[in-house]
C-alpha cells in the first residue's frame, strides 16, 4: 500500500467474527471521492481449517484451506458486487462439486497456476478489488491439535470443534511455522492490532502459534485490542468468562500481548439464551475486575447485532460489524497518538 497518513489497522483471526469486523471497517478503507482512505487495513487469517469444502480441497490438492480467506475477501469487496456474490456461490449438486464454493475452487486453481498460495490470495484480492490486504498467518501447511483437560489429544480443527470436553492447550503441527515477511511489516507499522472476535482455540490462537507473530505484536507500538466473544462455545469455551478468554490467549502467546479488552454490554434476549442453552452455551460474563487485575483495560460497548437485522431469527448472536468497526477506529486513533507517525 502507498504510504499515507491513514490509520493502519491489522486484524487477526478467522471465521465469521473477523469477517464481521472487516465488513464494518471496509467503509473507512475505501477512498473518499478522489482522496486517500482513512484506513489502511490488513487481515491476518488462520489456515488450520480441515472441514467442509476447505478440508476436501486441502486433502485432494495439497493447498492451504481457502474458506476463511475467501470470506474475508468477500467482506472487503464492494457491497453487492457481482464477483463477491460469485465467490460465495456454493454448488448444491454435481459429483465432486457439491458443497464447494466457487471462491474456494478459484483460489485452489490459482494456487496451482502460480504455485504459491499467498500469491493466489493477492491476485484474487485484485480481482475482487478489496478494500485492504489479506495474508494467511503462515504459508506452511499446518494442522491443529489440542490437549483436552483430561489429557486426551485431539488432532484436526474439525474434531477439536466437535469435542465437548474443555480444551487446555492447542498447538500447530509442525510447530515452527513461519509468517510472511509482509505480515511482520504490517504488525510493526500498525496503529491498532485487533484479535477477534472469533472461536478462541480454533480461529484466534492458531495465528499466535506462528513463530514470530507474538514477538512482533509485543514489539509493535500499536495499541493491541482483544474483541471478546458474545457467547461461549460448547466444549471449546464452556463456562469461560471474558477473563478466561484472555488468560487462554496469554497462556499460548506469553504475557504483555493485550492492552485492552472490548466487551459487549448489549443484553441477549431470553429466547436467544434458551437456544444457546440447549447447546450448553451462554453469554460470556464480563468479569471486569478480573480483567483489570490482569493489567488490561476494559472497553465497554453495545456490540450485539439488532434483532430487526434478522440475527435472532437465525438463532445466532452476532457482532454488529459497524459497531465493532467504530470501536476499532477510536482505538486506532489512540494507537496513532501514543505511537507517533508511522514510517
Amino acid at each position: 500500500m502507498k504510504k499515507t497518513g491513514a490509520l493502519r489497522v491489522v486484524s487477526i483471526g478467522g471465521g465469521t467474527g473477523l469477517s464481521a469486523l472487516l465488513a464494518g471497517l471496509k467503509r473507512y478503507a475505501r477512498p473518499l471521492y478522489q482522496g486517500d482512505p482513512w484506513l489502511e487495513l490488513t487481515a491476518i487469517v488462520t489456515v488450520t481449517d480441515d472441514g467442509g469444502s476447505s478440508g476436501r480441497l486441502r486433502r485432494e490438492f495439497d493447498v492451504l484451506p481457502p474458506g476463511d480467506i475467501r470470506n474475508c475477501m468477500v467482506a472487503l469487496a464492494e457491497d453487492g458486487a457481482f464477483l463477491s456474490r460469485l465467490f460465495q456461490y456454493r454448488f448444491s449438486t454435481g459429483r465432486g462439486l457439491k458443497g464447494h464454493s466457487f471462491g474456494n475452487l478459484f483460489l485452489t486453481a490459482l494456487t496451482n497456476i502460480t504455485g504459491d498460495f499467498p500469491d493466489a490470495v493477492r491476485q484474487s484480492a485484485e480481482v475482487l478489488k478489496i478494500a485492504g490486504r489479506i495474508f494467511p498467518s503462515t504459508a506452511a501447511n499446518v494442522a491443529l491439535s489440542a490437549v483436552l483437560e483430561d489429557g486426551t489429544v485431539v488432532r484436526g480443527e474439525t474434531l477439536i470443534g466437535r469435542s465437548r470436553k474443555r480444551i487446555h492447550t492447542v498447538r500447530l503441527e509442525p510447530r515452527r511455522a513461519k509468517p510472511l515477511p509482509e505480515t511482520l511489516e504490517a504488525i510493526a507499522n500498525a496503529d491498532l492490532i485487533t484479535i477477534g472476535p472469533g472461536s478462541l482455540f480454533t480461529s484466534l490462537i492458531p495465528n499466535l502459534l506462528v513463530s514470530g507473530i507474538p514477538k512482533a505484536i509485543r514489539e509493535s507500538k500499536a495499541l493491541k485490542a482483544y474483541f471478546v466473544n458474545l457467547m461461549s462455545q460448547p466444549g471449546e469455551t464452556t463456562d469461560f468468562s471474558a477473563a478466561d478468554h484472555l488468560a487462554a490467549l496469554l497462556r499460548h502467546s506469553g504475557p504483555g500481548l493485550i492492552d485492552c479488552a472490548v466487551v459487549n454490554t448489549s443484553s441477549v434476549s431470553s429466547s436467544l439464551k434458551e437456544l444457546y442453552a440447549a447447546e450448553a452455551a451462554a453469554p460470556v460474563r464480563n468479569d471486569i475486575q478480573a480483567i483489570s487485575a490482569m493489567g488490561i483495560e476494559v472497553v465497554e460497548a453495545e456490540l450485539l447485532g439488532k434483532p430487526w437485522k434478522g440475527v435472532e431469527r437465525r438463532g445466532k448472536a452476532r457482532h454488529d460489524g459497524q459497531a465493532i468497526a467504530d470501536v476499532a477506529m477510536k482505538l486506532a486513533l489512540r494507537g496513532r497518538a501514543r505511537g507517533g507517525k508511522r514510517k
